[in-house]
């Protein structure tokens, strides 16, 4: 796949050909979806790669991927789920990103059906910060937050 190509160039050329790669394990049990992203960043982390991965469910379909039937509290990431994305990651390397749960849903969708929850993002930082003792620890991926109000967005970043 990608990543055996960046591999194969890197080894030839010294650079790498891209700068990131995503993994979407977000309907694998988290620790899966963090074993599986340990295993990329390893490989990743020689040639400076940043690693975006998906932590909890994004609504709507996608892919084939039918998650409309979803009970809403599935929708919105946890501060223990995020921060154990961290101490999975992070001791590898700093270079991955989170596209965290926040009520994100794909597609087209009528106004009040989702609670889009931006604010979760600013929250997970401060838990993160306690527990690290590091300012801002992690780096997040707005991810499908679409309809986001300029203060929302705000409040995410801290």
């Amino acid at each position: 796949g990608m990543l055996e190509a960046d591999e194969a160039f890197f080894a030839k050329h010294g650079e790498p050909l891209f700068s990131s790669h995503m993994l979407d394990l977000s309907e694998e049990p988290d620790v899966e979806n963090i074993e599986i992203c340990q295993k990329y960043l390893k490989r990743m982390a020689p040639m400076k790669l940043i690693l975006e991965m998906e932590m909890g469910i994004t609504g709507g379909v996608e892919d084939g991927v039918d998650n409309s039937g979803v009970s809403k509290e599935k929708l919105y990431s946890t501060p223990e789920d995020i921060f154990a994305v961290y101490e999975g990651l992070q001791p590898i390397s700093e270079r991955f990103m989170i596209a965290a749960a926040f009520g994100n849903v794909h597609g087209v969708y009528k106004a009040g059906n989702v609670k889009l929850r931006p604010e979760l993002l600013s929250e997970f930082q401060t838990y993160a910060e306690e527990k690290t003792g590091v300012k801002m620890p992690y780096f997040f991926v707005f991810h499908g937050g679409s309809g986001s109000e300029k203060h929302e967005i705000a409040t995410a970043l801290g």
